[in-house]
């Protein structure tokens, strides 16, 4: 399967772009969809009337939801690897 073009418009501006397959569109739609709509908040709630600005404010968002996103699971991670780890210790007394 080829590579499918699509139309992606972000705050008035379109994009063209190529994507691998229908899943990738759908993502890429709803992430330019998420975009505009915070667009549109930032411009409502605060007098901001530079585009960039309210582009750079909404990359900011987006960039820091994902750290945190991260940093949540790196934390669940290390509590998982800790249960682990108790349990293995309990099992070893067990066996020995």
């Amino acid at each position: 399967m080829g590579k499918l073009k699509i139309n992606i418009v972000i705050a008035g501006r379109s994009y063209p772009l190529s994507v691998n397959n229908t899943k990738e569109e759908e993502g890429m739609r709803k992430a330019a969809s998420a975009i505009n709509n915070l667009i549109s908040k930032y411009e409502q709630n605060y007098a901001v009337s530079d585009k960039q600005d309210v582009l750079a404010m909404c990359a900011l968002q987006f960039a820091s939801k994902l750290e945190i996103s991260s940093l949540d699971k790196d934390q669940n991670s290390a509590e998982a690897i800790d249960k682990i780890k108790e349990l293995t210790q309990l099992v070893d007394t067990h066996l020995t």
